[in-house]
């Protein structure tokens, strides 16, 4: 889906970019795009199956009409949506109705409503749709719902729903992120159980067997990674978190690509959510949208996917690893560490495919200063070369701590490697963590390489 801005409630909204090749001109682009498309396999079409059948004929009831997109299965993306025509520069290609969005709105105009209305303290807009989606889950067959849910995953990979040893394998910055996130998911859980229960008359069976932990987590999974973002709205029924989630049924289906841009919002005057191509596509080829600049760690995070090639993605320095191979004596460290926190050069320190970032760089020099040139700490923070010591040093330490990630990623994908052989039930999450480590190490292999011609100018 889109490349979505935050919405709060834990939620990561997808924003809409399409297929524009990054390049330095027309020419570079389309030779890219060529090149790239002559080499990818087919998509499969998948309109023919039941499910989609269903959905469309769901989807024609409530207004919307396509004829450009079709479901279909690519290799390497898995289901997404392909080209059924050529497809020009700012054509439309989704106009989905306002009727076949699934929003707060939609809960409250339900049978849920009364209830909602009715709960102090108002529920949040999330919970409205979380509690919707368990409830018509449940009802199946009855849901008026039901082409939709059909074609959700049934589970998800993001790190909120792997088990606790696989969550161990993870980068310690993304471990601790994901720890966060699970405490997230339960606290909202615990916190919901009692709005829960004052829904038993809309049910024969009990409550808690409806709306358990894990269908809870779906639900919750099924908002945080497919909504788009909707214009803030306020209603008294419900909490005074934004309410700008929707979900979007079959546009949902489009997959993440980080090197296309779409123009996507939803147009008062229609009352439909619409999306634009901002770049050609031709015939029988996958269409994606882009869900925002994220780098590897984020899109696991909150999407449970790893992207190939991601120019986004990054290694994370922490603060642990930065000092590591400075030496223990300097007495300026601390004053070092703490002009670096106060001037917001102690977190977003990275390598990336273009080495190590500048302000990874800004960070090492400044805590490479020798004594005599300490009150030079403002110059290194604008930019300014304080001398090819300091240069060269700064460079030294960087190159060892990229050569101690990759001994770390190295030793990580070993790990993950025996753990395949030894756990075959977890071979899918374990697959999924072994990716994101791979294109680490590629980028630390690429930093690597970057760091060596750096250091050749002083040689």
């Amino acid at each position: 889906m889109p490349a979505w801005l935050y919405c709060g409630g834990g939620s990561e909204r997808r924003n809409y970019s399409f297929s524009m090749w990054k390049g330095k001109g027309r020419t570079s682009r389309i030779r890219r795009r060529k090149l790239c498309r002559s080499s990818e396999p087919r998509g499969v079409n998948e309109s023919h199956k039941s499910e989609f059948i269903e959905l469309r004929k769901w989807l024609k009831a409530r207004k919307f009409q396509d004829s450009h997109l079709v479901p279909a299965c690519f290799p390497g993306t898995g289901r997404g949506l392909m080209s059924q025509t050529s497809l020009q520069e700012g054509q439309m290609i989704i106009s989905l109705p306002e009727s076949c969005l699934l929003t707060a709105d939609t809960v409250i105009r339900s049978y849920l409503g009364a209830y909602i209305t009715q709960w102090k303290p108002p529920p949040s807009p999330l919970l409205a749709l979380c509690t919707f989606l368990v409830s018509e889950k449940h009802a199946g067959d009855r849901s008026l719902w039901k082409p939709y849910l059909e074609i959700l995953p049934k589970a998800y990979t993001c790190p909120v729903c792997l088990e606790p040893e696989v969550v161990n394998l993870l980068p310690k910055s993304l471990k601790a992120k994901a720890e966060e996130q699970r405490a997230h998911v339960q606290e909202f859980f615990a916190s919901s159980r009692d709005f829960f229960s004052s829904l038993q008359p809309l049910f024969v069976e009990a409550v808690d067997s409806i709306f358990s932990y894990s269908a809870l987590l779906w639900a919750w999974c099924t908002v945080n990674t497919r909504a788009v973002y909707l214009r803030p709205r306020q209603r008294e029924c419900l909490s005074a978190e934004p309410d700008t989630c929707a979900l979007a049924p079959y546009l949902d289906l489009l997959n993440h690509s980080p090197h296309v841009q779409v123009k996507a919002a939803f147009n008062e005057e229609t009352h439909s959510y619409e999306i634009r191509t901002t770049s050609r596509w031709r015939k029988h080829e996958e269409v994606f949208i882009c869900y925002g600049p994220h780098d590897n760690q984020r899109l696991f995070l909150e999407y449970g996917f790893v992207s190939v090639h991601n120019p986004h993605a990054c290694v994370y320095v922490s603060r642990e690893i930065l000092v590591k191979y400075l030496p223990s004596r300097d007495k300026q460290m601390d004053k070092k560490i703490s002009i670096l926190k106060d001037h917001g050069y102690i977190e977003n320190l990275t390598f990336g495919w273009d080495g190590p970032s500048w302000r990874l760089l800004t960070a090492l020099k400044l805590l490479c200063l020798e004594a005599e040139k300490f009150t030079c700490w403002k110059k290194v923070l604008l930019g300014e070369v304080i001398s090819d010591t300091n240069e060269k040093t700064s460079l030294d330490i960087a190159q060892k701590i990229c050569y101690y990630f990759m001994e770390e990623t190295n030793a990580m994908l070993q790990k993950v490697s025996h753990m395949k052989d030894e756990k075959e039930a977890l071979i899918n999450q374990l697959t999924l963590v072994e990716s994101l480590w791979t294109e680490e190490l590629k980028i630390l292999r690429a930093s690597a390489k970057t760091l060596h011609s750096l250091q050749t100018a002083f040689t």
